[in-house]
């Protein structure tokens, strides 16, 4: 169906306003909504509210950010001929405020304009240097629609220093590298005995591959669903594997592969069921250790931890279970968003079991600190994200 017929344009943009506000729509979703509403049409109200939240909302995060979106948009000037009612009755002062905010400021932007989102490139020309630099820094709970949406663009756009390491196998090579005995006494053979050219090789070196463990609780739903993003660009350039946890364990690591960001956190938002739910590191991190481990912490693996340490179920088991997780991986950075506070102390007994066990402890919470990782991650860390500071000074 065309953008521009009345009802399905005006579905496309709601979608579009959905997706802005924070919840993944992908193109297959897009199509479903329009065949749904060209099968139940607009004249009962809580048939078509409920269709398009059944196709479009796969978390119970998304409800509160659909059912502002919804209420806005078709409630726009430019829809009053469009007779769409409200959705469910229900008390808005109950909402997030940041959901309300975020879904007026991507309905303003959606309905503004008729038209297709400006190319990134008009974006860059409009933000100033210093709004580019508060951006940076700026906390991603604190970000509005506009904002989460520029830096989930400079997050695909992230290139990855070069930090192969060294490998045990070895490959042929020219001088001046190691010279290869076998190699060299082989070719003589075809000289009658006489070694005229020596063999060389030198040890293959490739990037080593990252395996995620990120916490998608309700104190870290912000957080995890802006890294996903970083998630998927790290894809493209290495092997990941990507595991969420909540009150579960997901493997979501096929589900990244899409080479589509939209349809790549569609399908993992139909692939986890606790988003924004309790959490249980302790359990997820025994889990992954005893089912997931041996099968992909191979090969110089480095673990990305993302949590902030809240821990919901007691600590008991946890110090043991990340003392495993520490003993099985070449390197494991925990990161916390925490961190990015200025008054943070490791008080949290969560916090305090945990930090025992890893190698480097850093913040996660914006653009900045992601730029950090990735050149944390060309080099061994260093005094900034030592663990024993932390544990000092609480």
């Amino acid at each position: 169906m065309s953008e521009g017929g009345e009802l399905p344009g005006q579905v496309v943009r709601f979608c579009r306003a959905l997706r802005r506000a924070g919840v993944p729509v992908g193109p297959a979703s897009v199509i479903d909504a329009l065949r749904a509403v060209e099968v139940i049409g607009i004249d009962r109200r809580h048939d078509f509210y409920w269709a398009l939240h059944a196709i479009l909302v796969t978390r119970r995060d998304q409800h509160a950010v659909f059912d502002e979106v919804f209420r806005l948009f078709w409630r726009a000037p430019e829809r009053e001929r469009i007779p769409i009612p409200d959705g469910p009755a229900s008390d808005r002062r109950q909402r997030p405020k940041a959901a309300q905010r975020r879904a007026a400021e991507a309905v303003l932007e959606t309905t503004s304009s008729g038209r297709p989102p400006p190319p990134e490139i008009e974006l860059d020309a409009r933000m100033s240097a210093s709004a580019r630099e508060a951006l940076k820094s700026r906390d991603f709970a604190q970000m509005s629609a506009a904002e989460i949406a520029e830096a989930e663009r400079q997050i695909d756009r992230l290139i990855l220093p070069d930090d192969r390491i060294r490998t045990r196998r070895m490959q042929p090579s020219a001088p001046p590298g190691r010279i290869d005995a076998r190699q060299t006494l082989r070719a003589s053979l075809r000289t009658g005995g006489d070694i005229i050219l020596l063999r060389h090789r030198r040890r293959v070196r490739r990037r080593p591959p990252i395996v995620v463990l990120c916490d998608i609780s309700g104190s870290m739903s912000t957080y995890s669903r802006v890294l996903l993003h970083f998630f998927h660009a790290l894809g493209r350039q290495r092997r990941v594997t990507t595991f969420l946890f909540g009150t579960r364990l997901t493997n979501v690591t096929r589900q990244l592969r899409y080479r589509d960001i939209d349809e790549a956190l569609a399908a993992t938002a139909s692939a986890v069921a606790d988003w924004s739910g309790g959490t249980r590191i302790g359990a997820a991190i025994d889990l992954f250790n005893r089912l997931w481990s041996r099968r992909v912490l191979g090969q110089g693996a480095i673990v990305l931890l993302i949590t902030d340490g809240l821990e919901r179920d007691g600590i008991e088991g946890l110090a043991e279970a990340m003392d495993r997780l520490h003993r099985s991986t070449r390197r494991l950075i925990w990161l916390n968003p925490l961190l990015g506070y200025e008054n943070f102390e490791a008080k949290a007994s969560g916090i305090r079991a945990m930090l025992p066990h890893v190698d480097e402890v850093r913040t996660i919470h914006s653009l900045e600190s992601v730029t950090e990782l990735c050149a944390a991650l060309a080099g061994e860390g260093g005094a900034a994200g030592d663990p024993r500071r932390w544990l000092a000074a609480a």
